[in-house]
């Protein structure tokens, strides 16, 4: 999966991986900050941030020895714009669908 895009949902597919973001949009976090949130190993959690980092939906970045995680507002944009094609896509559908069948009923 070198698609960057399909890595991003690739990365939104996990429950856990929602709430990280969600815990990002708050502040930026350490491994061992995000870990506190969650009844798993820093490796697992490690392996999640690994995750939202390739999917782009997350940067890391070093202060000192210690590795800050936080939300990539591009790569969310990226999502957004996507979902926003589909929602445009099915507001059109629908539109049509009603205009039939208001034809239909008058």
């Amino acid at each position: 999966m070198s698609n960057p895009e399909q890595m991003g949902f690739r990365a939104l597919a996990d429950p856990t991986r929602r709430n990280i973001l969600q815990m990002l949009t708050k502040r930026d976090m350490t491994i061992a900050e995000v870990a506190e949130n969650f009844q798993m190993t820093r490796a697992a959690v490690k392996k999640h941030l690994l995750i939202l980092n390739d999917g782009g939906l997350i940067k890391v970045r070093s202060d000192g020895r210690t590795k800050v995680n936080t939300l990539d507002v591009d790569g969310m944009k990226q999502v957004f714009s996507w979902f926003d094609y589909f929602d445009t896509f099915w507001d059109d559908r629908l539109s049509k669908l009603k205009s039939e069948i208001e034809k239909e009923i008058k």
